[in-house]
């Protein structure tokens, strides 16, 4: 019995912070607690039902006791009235023998019945604590959700940080080099492209010019 209450108060105190520091699951060790708990409760329980049916017995004994002692003054009282005192004096001597075994059945019995009403008391409390960690279990459960999600996020955000967050860096940069050598290709294309069109033009030109020169030849030659 007092091992479970040294566990209840040791569950009771214990914080969600201290399982999570010694790398045990909350969920598992609270669930694992409370069938410990119930184990021990169970026990329990057994102890008490076996005291009160010792209690009853005690009692039943006492009983029977107490009306034999009674039976016997009441067969005294008769003989006496009968006028055989003998019988009397010979009745009242088993009532004396049997008086002290009633008496001492009358003190076991109500020691028995005060041991069964504390054990009673002992036994609704632990129940009453073992409800209480039962309703306590589900909000220290949903605490260890809670706390294990954020250090999952802490530890997604902080690997970002670290790894993809510079890896996204570098290939900003690197698109940024791209794009910078597409332009300067776009740039000596339109600057080839100028070059190649004046030269073209200026083959153009020079051939109508040398039409145009041979064409006032041919008239000159007309003429004269």
């Amino acid at each position: 019995m007092f091992r479970f209450f040294n566990r209840v108060r040791t569950i009771v105190s214990s914080e969600l912070n201290a399982l999570l520091s010694k790398a045990e699951d909350p969920a598992k060790m609270l669930d694992q607690y409370l069938v410990d708990m119930e184990k021990d409760l169970s026990e329990v329980e057994a102890a008490v039902a076996k005291q009160i049916a010792n209690e009853k017995i005690l009692k039943n004994k006492y009983e029977e006791a107490a009306e034999y002692v009674q039976r016997r003054e009441e067969q005294a009282i008769k003989a006496l009235e009968s006028g055989d005192e003998e019988l009397a004096r010979r009745v009242l001597e088993d009532k004396n023998k049997h008086q002290g075994n009633a008496d001492s059945l009358k003190h076991s019995y109500e020691e028995a019945h005060k041991l069964s009403s504390e054990l009673k008391e002992k036994l609704l409390e632990m129940k009453n604590e073992y409800n209480e960690m039962k309703m306590k279990k589900d909000s220290l459960k949903a605490r260890a959700e809670s706390a294990k999600a954020r250090a999952t996020v802490n530890k997604t955000m902080s690997g970002i940080g670290d790894g993809a967050k510079s890896g996204f860096s570098r290939m900003e940069e690197k698109v940024i080099h791209q794009e910078a050598e597409a332009d300067a290709s776009d740039e000596m294309r339109s600057a080839n492209k100028t070059l190649d069109d004046d030269l073209k033009a200026l083959d153009a030109t020079s051939s109508v010019d040398s039409e145009l020169a041979a064409l006032k030849a041919k008239l000159q030659q007309k003429d004269s």
